[in-house]
């Protein structure tokens, strides 16, 4: 029996079939170093795979159009009773629909579909609000608006559990404790054009070292977070000890998507996001009882000791793509932990881990710290880069403590930083790409 991707059941066993269909080599624009395009289709999915048989590719139907899904059925019926503009925002939902796509969206998450998803709730509150004068939705409305978005996501071939995917609730469309949602109150609340000028267009690199558009965003939300309040003896209550800032944070990013495109908007939204996930670790971390038994002190079996590091490692594969900041994050928790239970011997060099092996691909894909988006077309279905800078070793902490990692130090050289916007896709180019497209066969082993 298959478990449905992101449902109820969890799956015991992840198989990921893949089909490389060619490598392309291009002196004239990767020079000497022959980075590879690799192009990689779906494999058919079928119940048991056997490793000599040769899985065949098979493709979407076809191409999504705007607020239209993958196959020729019918526009999904909507509720009628959400105001939202989807028109103004049609172009960011499709996107969204392919960041989220069925198979992949479990996989993505944290890193591609979720954040992409938020960014397009904001967009539309955003968007709709220039005809409303209002940044939120009462709790009746914000369910019908919601179940909407869901339902034109789902046609275009987004995942049929993204709300819990990405554990977003109506209550997300509304004000939450915010006491400031009208555009007009907020405008005189507000430094606006501060705000404006801060976060019109930020630099994905320089902005999560240097926070300008980030402060500009919490300096309009304690703002907005004091309108009314104030303490007992008549003083303004600190916004470090109310609720709501993280709320107002909301409405001030709706205001902010009010005033941009929606493409310009997005790129913003994302950007702001990418700051945060890239700062932590995604994965959970099972015991590593195993690993400490066969590898504290000093180590009496090194073949022992590599095979219980390696187990464990493939159980974090079925778990999640990273970036490669995220796979930093990830191999100093563990290697912390390692520590802290006594294992003092360095397991990534003595065992040749890598920070690819962190994320779900053994063949090693890490998604590029910069935000991405997954395509799709007619010839090769719904993809997304890797960045495969694959020899990178995992760096064994040099102390049991975790301690923030360098990210806006530019003389880190693990992994290297990209560079800025502009230079996105030469940065890309320096290293090795695939274009991964990949049929997930989810599957339980039912008891007897």
């Amino acid at each position: 029996m298959r478990a449905r991707l992101g449902g109820g059941l969890a799956p015991r066993r992840v198989l990921l079939a893949i089909l490389c269909l060619n490598v392309s080599y291009s002196s004239s624009v990767l020079g000497d170093e022959h980075n590879a395009i690799v192009s990689i289709k779906r494999s058919a999915v079928t119940p048991k795979i056997s490793p000599s048989a040769e899985p065949q590719p098979f493709l979407p139907s076809l191409a999504p159009a705007p607020l239209m899904p993958f196959t020729n059925a019918t526009v999904p019926k909507l509720s009628g009773l959400c105001s939202l503009n989807f028109s103004a925002a049609q172009s960011i939902m499709s996107i969204t629909a392919t960041d989220c796509w069925a198979s992949f969206a479990p996989y993505l998450a944290n890193v591609v579909c979720c954040p992409q998803f938020d960014a397009t709730l904001v967009i539309l509150m955003g968007q709709s609000s220039k005809n409303s004068g209002m940044l939120a939705l009462n709790a009746t409305h914000s369910n019908h608006c919601l179940s909407d978005v869901l339902t034109i996501l789902e046609a275009q071939g987004a995942n049929a559990t993204l709300q819990s995917i990405c554990s977003v609730s109506p209550a997300n469309l509304t004000a939450a404790s915010c006491p400031i949602t009208d555009v007009n109150e907020f405008e005189s609340s507000v430094d606006t054009s501060r705000l404006l000028t801060a976060c019109q267009k930020i630099d994905p690199v320089k902005e999560c070292c240097d926070q300008t558009c980030q402060n500009a965003i919490l300096d309009a939300a304690q703002k907005l977070s004091l309108n009314g309040l104030s303490s007992s003896d008549g003083n303004p209550i600190s916004p470090g000890h109310s609720n709501n800032v993280d709320d107002c944070k909301n409405i001030v990013l709706r205001w902010l998507a009010s005033k941009l495109d929606p493409s310009s908007g997005n790129s913003v939204l994302r950007g702001l996001s990418n700051c945060n996930t890239n700062k932590v670790c995604p994965l959970k971390f099972p015991n590593i009882t195993t690993i400490s038994k066969e590898c504290e002190g000093l180590i009496s079996d090194q073949t022992d000791c590599c095979e219980a590091m390696e187990s464990y490692v493939s159980h974090l594969q079925e778990q999640s793509f990273l970036t490669n900041l995220q796979a930093l994050n990830c191999a100093t928790y563990l290697g912390m932990k390692l520590q802290q239970a006594n294992v003092s011997k360095n397991l990534y060099n003595l065992c040749h881990i890598n920070l690819k092996d962190f994320s779900l691909q053994e063949s090693g894909c890490l998604l590029p710290s910069l935000p991405s988006d997954a395509t799709f077309d007619q010839m090769s279905g719904v993809s997304f880069i890797c960045d495969l800078n694959d020899n990178i070793a995992a760096p064994w902490p040099s102390s049991t403590s975790l301690i923030p990692l360098p990210s806006c130090n530019k003389t880190g050289k693990i992994p290297a930083l990209p560079k800025t916007s502009s230079a996105h896709r030469s940065a890309c180019i320096e290293n090795l790409l695939v274009t991964l497209l990949f049929a997930t066969l989810l599957f339980l082993k039912m008891p007897p």
